[in-house]
């Protein structure tokens, strides 16, 4: 018998996760949202439980959980609030990204550099920023982050990774989703490269484990979508019956349980492997963009059940759609999972077929 059960602690992690979300993220969410951000007291409570350093080294003072680990968290938190779940998370995929390509030196910079106040490390992926390096100095022009401060900037290459602690600057934008992160255009011109690490195969764990982390990420978001909608579905009548119980609505609401179900077993399976060392980069660019690909099907539909209710503040599920949206641009969207899952499964399948020649067939 197959057991695919996260095991009593992983459950334990989670179950405190919910509860964390449940009574302290949900009931505040729309707070949060005008505020940019959570509360100190709420931030204090998280580094009690001993969340915010779930996959920090133990020699860095963290946990030194895996990536199972985190996706499960991740997703308990996101469907509360995904704005306030990125908050408070200290490291985010940062984190991450200079432990698989430095080290534990490098996790350990990195905490070093975002140990003291409120302010977060953010990690910009090569493929949404405008990035210049002269020498030990770097240029950058990042149009949105999800975040008003930061301590330290990890930017994830191709090949390797830099740390930037001083010189960028973030201006504040509106920003329609994911509110309660923050919202802001970074900028630094000749900011000095603290540290630089290259590691081309830790590299291609970084992307993965990053793909992996906004993956939980935007599961919470569209499990919250589908918890909703379905529950506004059976208690809204029309025609003397509940809206659900109407053949097509049922099977709209059916395809998006699948779906989801179906995503969080590729995230699932792509972050097992991670925690095993295995190969994982082709099954978490899979992964995130499946979850994008059913984002763009049930958060307009979660809003759809709803009928013109749906683009009201009154109900959650215009924020799900909006925040889906939002967290999918990340990493480079669709396109950049699509063609990096593409083009690892052609490898994989024929390791010459990317690098021969391709024959002009009309040649004499």
């Amino acid at each position: 018998m197959i057991d695919l059960a996260p095991g009593d602690e992983l459950e334990l992690i989670a179950e405190t996760a919910r509860r964390l979300a449940e009574s302290e993220l949900a009931p505040m969410f729309r707070e949060s949202e005008a505020a940019r951000g959570v509360p100190g007291r709420l931030r204090t409570a998280w580094q009690e439980v001993g969340l915010a350093g779930l996959e920090l080294p133990e020699a860095a003072g963290g946990a030194g959980l895996g990536c199972l680990a985190r996706v499960l968290v991740n997703e308990e938190l996101a469907a509360a609030d995904v704005g306030a779940a990125l908050d408070l998370d200290p490291y985010g995929p940062a984190l991450t990204a200079a432990l698989e390509v430095g080290g534990e030196d490098a996790a350990q910079a990195l905490a070093q550099a975002t140990r003291h106040g409120a302010s977060r490390a953010l990690l910009i992926a090569e493929t949404d920023a405008r990035i210049r390096i002269e020498g030990n100095a770097i240029d950058l022009d990042v149009p949105w982050v999800p975040a008003d401060q930061a301590s330290a900037l990890v930017i994830l290459m191709r090949d390797e990774v830099l740390l930037v602690t001083a010189a960028f600057e973030l201006g504040p934008t509106r920003g329609a989703g994911l509110r309660a992160a923050g919202s802001a255009r970074l900028s630094a011109r000749q900011a000095p490269i603290a540290f630089r690490w290259s590691n081309p195969a830790g590299a291609r764990r970084a992307w993965a484990r990053a793909r992996l982390y906004y993956s939980s990420l935007l599961l919470g978001i569209l499990r919250a979508a589908c918890s909703f909608s379905t529950a506004y579905a059976q208690e809204r009548e029309a025609f003397g019956r509940p809206i659900a119980h109407h053949q097509a609505l049922a099977y709209q609401i059916t395809d998006m349980h699948m779906a989801l179900e179906a995503a969080r077993l590729v995230v699932h399976e792509a972050a097992w492997r991670v925690d095993k060392g295995w190969a994982c980069a082709i099954e978490a660019a899979s992964a995130w963009a499946e979850c994008i690909e059913i984002s763009r099907t049930i958060g307009p539909t979660a809003v759809q059940i709803l009928g013109g209710h749906g683009f009201m503040a009154d109900y959650p599920v215009e924020k799900h759609m909006r925040e889906a949206r939002a967290l999918g641009l990340l990493l480079g969207g669709f396109d950049a999972a699509i063609e990096e899952a593409g083009r690892g499964l052609i490898e994989s399948a024929c390791p010459l077929a990317l690098a021969a020649p391709v024959a002009n067939e009309g040649a004499s």
